[in-house]
């Protein structure tokens, strides 16, 4: 499971541990994916500590963070560990408890699961298996920074972590560059500056936000354009904690129409229309669709 779901050391809380309540009822078997704090240890839901309590053990990401969390809340259960390393040894021992009839919990160090972490294997493998999958939803990185950056929220893309080679980051925010969805994205603080270079350079100098170390003490929103953040990073020391990174998405640049049915009437032609729409497309630096379209209309009134 990825190491960024938005932090890692948890502040103290009361424990949570003592008799159950008359209307809790037992487990019953499957895997539970649960999502756990992202930095603040209070932010744990009910339902989430009424499943690490019921369950037979727990497949953790990291045990030694899991075991402070539990640790906290006076919770004790057997831990495993599951995560990029071990997967591929660790799932068969897993999916065979399950089908025994086993409650297992799966965690990540912070935040949902599946979320930039290898949890989705062990769920397509139980799925496939027809054991019982329980989502316990929680806390989650990309969302609370998306509340944070003050973007729109109706539409957004979780991309996770760009590459870490230059050149594929960059052929993966061209893969981004006309999307119209808030982006959200995750990074570390050594790549953060180069990040945003790149970013204000192929995407535009959008609005965007950088937030790191949710819930905990020092948590920190930033924001402003692409090319203000980057100046910012670029002469700070290198940011501590993980962070989310948010960027406005692609704004609808209005059509000349005049000037697009010209170059369409010319590539029409000698072309057909799908092979028309992608040359005038790259050349306009626009989305295909709306000039597709166009393509079947101009196409059809020759006609």
């Amino acid at each position: 499971m990825g190491k960024h779901k938005g932090g890692g050391n948890v502040l103290g809380h009361p424990r949570a541990s003592g008799p159950k309540s008359p209307d809790e009822t037992e487990l019953s078997p499957g895997l539970y994916v649960t999502a756990t704090p992202i930095g603040n240890a209070r932010d744990i839901t009910l339902r989430a500590l009424e499943v690490l309590n019921g369950c037979d053990g727990i497949a953790a990401e990291d045990t030694r963070v899991t075991a402070k969390l539990l640790a906290i809340h006076g919770i004790e259960k057997p831990l495993s560990p599951y995560n990029d390393h071990n997967g591929e040894r660790e799932r068969p021992r897993l999916l065979a408890r399950l089908k025994d009839g086993a409650r297992i919990a799966l965690v990540s160090d912070a935040g949902t699961p599946l979320v930039s972490d290898p949890g989705y294997k062990l769920v397509r493998a139980a799925l496939a298996e027809n054991i019982r999958v329980h989502a316990i939803p929680g806390p989650s990185a990309a969302l609370a920074a998306l509340i944070l950056s003050g973007l729109p929220s109706d539409r957004f893309l979780f991309t996770g972590f760009l590459s870490s080679k230059t050149g594929e980051r960059r052929s993966g925010l061209e893969d981004l560059k006309t999307q119209s969805a808030t982006l959200i994205f995750f990074e570390s603080g050594p790549r953060l500056a180069d990040t945003l270079a790149d970013m204000a350079e192929i995407l535009g100098d959008r609005t965007a936000a950088v937030t790191r170390e949710i819930t905990k003490l020092f948590e920190e929103s930033r924001r402003g354009s692409l090319h203000e953040l980057f100046a910012h990073y670029a002469k700070a020391d290198v940011p501590k904690g993980e962070i989310t990174l948010v960027v406005q998405g692609a704004t609808q640049i209005a059509l000349d129409f005049a000037k697009l049915d010209t170059l369409l009437d010319q590539a029409l032609a000698f072309m057909p229309v799908r092979a028309a729409a992608d040359l005038i497309s790259a050349a306009l630096d626009h989305p295909r669709k709306p000039i597709y379209e166009r393509a079947l209309q101009r196409k059809a009134s020759d006609e």
